[in-house]
């Protein structure tokens, strides 16, 4: 892989990073809420499940992946999911109660379950099918370019994703300086918009798979 490729990777890394999602938002709520360890345990779940992705892209075959990322019931499992979490996130009592009780005793260490918080990156990027579909375009896309070379496309995609990571690693450590500004009323209601964001990626996840992508286009137009 020649420095083009490189470059070339590196970037797509860090753009990936900034897509807009219910995994971008939960990152920043996880690294302001809970700490850096923690949004970085959440991260690696991430990563994991971006890795589980490009794998089933490269080995495969592209008809039957085409098959999947447009099976309207993946799309409404996924989206069901999104909804059922951002409900429980939105009317959590737990949430208020902190935030109305603990405003006197707001430096209280948490105890933060890094495993839990591993796997829940991983299952909240791995139900997104449409991240399957961005993985499967960026593979259809590169392989040509680096003549199928296993070698070549494995290299590739680790810049890709040590870009994503260290992307991710900067953007953990830029919220948790917010951290000191958090009132608990101001953690609740970051919860309760998070529990909303998350109900609408569930929504719109689960329109994609009935609605033809053209007509989306329209209706936000």
């Amino acid at each position: 892989m020649d420095i083009y490729d490189f470059k070339n990777a590196f970037l797509i890394g860090f753009f990936m990073a900034f897509m807009i999602g219910p995994v971008f938002f939960m990152l920043i709520q996880t690294s302001i809420l809970k700490g850096a360890r923690a949004a970085i345990a959440f991260d690696l779940g991430v990563i994991l499940g971006d890795v589980s992705f490009i794998l089933i892209a490269y080995y495969g075959s592209r008809s039957l992946l085409e098959k999947i990322k447009d099976d309207p019931r993946l799309f409404f499992i996924g989206g069901l999911v999104l909804i059922i979490y951002g409900l429980i996130t939105y009317f959590d009592k737990q949430n208020r109660k902190e935030a109305l009780e603990s405003a006197k005793i707001p430096d209280l260490p948490v105890q933060n379950n890094y495993i839990k918080l591993f796997f829940k990156g991983y299952f909240l990027n791995f139900i997104n099918v449409g991240v399957l579909a961005g993985w499967l375009g960026i593979v259809v896309v590169v392989g040509p370019t680096l003549n199928m070379n296993p070698t070549s496309i494995f290299w590739y995609f680790a810049v890709v994703i040590l870009a994503y990571a260290i992307t991710d690693l900067g953007k953990i450590l830029l919220a948790k300086q917010l951290k000191k500004k958090m009132t608990p009323l101001v953690i609740y209601r970051l919860k309760r918009i998070m529990g909303i964001i998350l109900i609408v990626c569930g929504v719109f996840l689960m329109l994609k798979g009935f609605i033809p992508n053209d007509k989306i286009e329209q209706l936000m137009q």
